[in-house]
């Protein structure tokens, strides 16, 4: 499942340089994460690392983009590894 930004986000910017799939950006309020390019760090890391680094606990999973671990895994295959 993808991870999703919540409105209390205070926009301090940490998550964004922290996904390796670059899926962060800034939105027009708050910072935004591209459920496409979200793999929860799966393939990467032990766990999200925006998560790991936000200071309001403000990225919870996205109960409308559910994937399973090995869903996560083959979507960064296709978009790092280009498998």
């Amino acid at each position: 499942m993808a991870l999703t930004i919540t409105e209390d986000c205070v926009n301090c910017g940490v998550c964004e340089p922290e996904c390796p799939n670059e899926a962060i950006s800034e939105g027009d309020e708050i910072f935004v994460i591209d459920w496409e390019s979200c793999t929860e760090c799966v393939g990467w890391y032990e766990d999200p690392q925006c998560v790991e680094v936000c200071p309001v606990d403000c990225i919870p999973h996205d109960p409308e983009h559910v994937e399973t671990q090995e869903e996560l895994l083959e979507k960064k295959e296709r978009l790092v590894d280009g498998g």
